[in-house]
């Protein structure tokens, strides 16, 4: 699992939209005082072409909680389709952690990513503790019914009606099975998403 040490830092030099925790109103004020005093300082670093690409690289990288090798390899195999970008969006999307999180599971990816590892999900009624099985149209995730009073889990029916998050249209969920069906394909766009993947196929082409 990829360690983070101070995710307020790495937020104030990515951005926050990497973790939901940072997506706060005390850390957007705390933001936009930085930027004042970035605008009013001397000197400063320019924007180098590496510099760019290295740091949407490492927004990708933290979003999604992989290690260098892991995005190393997916924009590998994604780069040889004929939409890399998509390509490489349905792989990182397509993770179990990913979308079980995205079905509303979890609160966050770091906990799809632990609940995945210690095999409290099941995709079609099994149990897996691989974070990066890659899940498939037709296939359905689930907690697994031991699992289901973990405190991972607290709250969940009972706050299901004030779970605002979106649900992608490639997922379909039952909160009251605790499942969510896999429908489709994520789709890319970079507005939706808030990521430049070609940006990151530029960085490893160096």
């Amino acid at each position: 699992m990829l360690l983070i040490k101070s995710k307020f830092k790495i937020a104030k030099r990515l951005g926050a939209a990497i973790f939901e925790k940072t997506q706060s109103q005390k850390f957007a004020l705390s933001e936009a005082r930085s930027s004042a005093n970035k605008k009013n300082s001397r000197g400063g670093r320019g924007g180098s072409d590496y510099g760019r690409q290295l740091l949407e690289k490492q927004r990708v990288r933290f979003t999604y909680g992989i290690s260098e090798r892991q995005l190393s390899n997916y924009a590998e195999l994604a780069y040889e389709e004929a939409d890399p970008s998509g390509a490489l969006h349905k792989s990182l999307e397509m993770r179990a952690d990913s979308a079980a999180y995205r079905a509303g599971l979890l609160p966050t990816r770091r906990a799809a990513r632990q609940a995945v590892s210690h095999g409290h999900i099941t995709i079609n009624g099994k149990r897996t503790t691989v974070p990066s099985y890659r899940v498939r149209k037709g296939d359905v995730i689930g907690i697994r019914e031991g699992s289901r009073q973990s405190p991972l889990f607290a709250g969940l029916l009972e706050n299901k009606a004030e779970n605002t998050r979106s649900i992608p249209s490639w997922l379909t969920v039952d909160l009251s099975l605790l499942q969510a069906a896999v429908v489709g394909e994520p789709s890319y766009n970079t507005v939706e998403t808030g990521l430049d993947y070609p940006t990151v196929f530029e960085f490893y082409s160096r």
